[in-house]
C-alpha cells in the first residue's frame, strides 16, 4: 500500500467514511457520507480495495487495512464485530458464551453464533475465522446482553440463557460432558439463579431442557427446588441426554434416555 497514491481529496473522502462507519465499512456508509447513489458507492469501495485501503469481507462489506498490516495478516483484531454485520439478527452463544462467562476453561476453534438468518452450511469462514451457526427463531432472541467490541454492539447470551441453550442442544456446548462441567460451574457461581433458568426454559418451550436439567441437577446436593421445578414441567415422550451418542437406558423418572456410562449417576436419582 502506497499512501502517496492517494490524492488529498481522495484521502479526505476515505477519512470521512471511516469516521462515519464503525469497525466495518458498508455501501450505505459511503452513500450517506459522500452523497452517492448505490452504484457509485460500490465503485468507490471497489477502487479503495484495489488500492489496498480496504479488504472485502463479503459483497458490500469491507474492513480497513492498517498501514502496518502485512499481506497475510488478519485485518480485524476482534472477529466478534463481524457477528452483527454477517448474521444479524444474531447473538454469540454456545461454547463461546460459556468461555466469555468463565463457565469453562476449554478453548474452541470457532465462534458459536445463533442466527435468525438462513444459511447453507453450518460452518462458515470470514477473515480466517470460523463461525459455527445454529438457526434460531426471532422470537427466541431473549436473555441477551450487549457487549461493546470496539465501536460494535454485539449481542451475547447471558449466563442463564447460555446454560439453557447448552441443555436444549448439547452439541452447542461441545457435547454433554462439557455441558455438565459448564452447568456445575454455573451452579457454583454467585450469579446462579434457578428462577431465571426456569423462566428462560419455559419461554424457550423445549421440554428436553427440563429433563436434562432435572436429571443433572439431581446429582448435586442442594438444588432440590430446581429439581422439583423441572419435575413439575416434565412433558410427554422421552428425550436423549445427548442425541449425538447411543442412549440405551431409560430413566423413567426423568423420561430420559442415557448412555450406559451414565447408569451410576442415574442410580443415585
Amino acid at each position: 500500500m502506497d499512501p502517496q497514491r492517494f490524492s488529498s481529496r481522495a484521502r479526505a473522502r476515505l477519512s470521512a467514511v471511516l469516521q462515519a462507519s464503525k469497525d466495518l465499512v458498508t455501501i450505505d456508509d459511503v452513500m450517506e457520507t459522500l452523497a452517492l447513489d448505490r452504484e457509485a458507492a460500490a465503485k468507490v469501495l471497489s477502487r479503495w480495495q484495489e488500492q489496498g485501503w480496504l479488504k472485502r469481507i463479503r459483497r458490500g462489506l469491507y474492513a480497513t487495512i492498517p498501514l502496518d498490516a502485512s499481506a497475510t495478516e488478519q485485518v480485524l483484531k476482534d472477529p466478534w464485530v463481524l457477528v452483527p454485520a454477517l448474521f444479524k439478527p444474531a447473538y454469540i452463544g454456545g461454547w463461546t458464551a460459556a468461555e466469555h462467562w468463565d463457565l469453562t476453561e476449554q478453548l474452541f476453534r470457532s465462534i458459536f453464533v445463533f442466527t435468525g438468518r438462513p444459511f447453507r452450511t453450518k460452518e462458515t469462514t470470514a477473515q480466517g475465522v470460523t463461525f459455527t451457526l445454529k438457526r434460531v427463531p426471532e422470537d427466541a432472541l431473549f436473555g441477551l446482553k450487549t457487549v461493546w467490541r470496539g465501536q460494535a454492539r454485539v449481542s451475547i447470551s447471558d449466563e442463564h440463557r447460555t446454560i439453557v441453550d447448552l441443555l436444549a442442544d448439547p452439541a452447542t456446548g461441545g457435547g454433554i460432558r462439557h455441558v455438565v462441567r459448564c452447568l456445575a460451574s454455573y451452579l457454583r457461581g454467585a450469579d446462579a439463579d434457578s428462577e431465571t433458568l426456569i423462566r428462560y426454559a419455559d419461554k424457550l418451550g423445549n421440554g428436553a431442557v427440563f429433563k436434562r436439567l432435572g436429571f443433572l441437577a439431581a446429582q448435586t446436593p442442594g438444588h432440590d427446588v430446581l429439581v422439583e421445578a423441572c419435575r413439575q414441567r416434565l412433558t410427554e415422550g422421552n428425550a436423549k441426554l445427548d442425541p449425538s451418542v447411543p442412549c440405551r437406558r431409560l430413566v423413567k423418572a426423568w423420561r430420559l434416555w442415557i448412555p450406559k456410562k451414565w447408569e451410576a449417576e442415574a442410580a443415585r436419582d
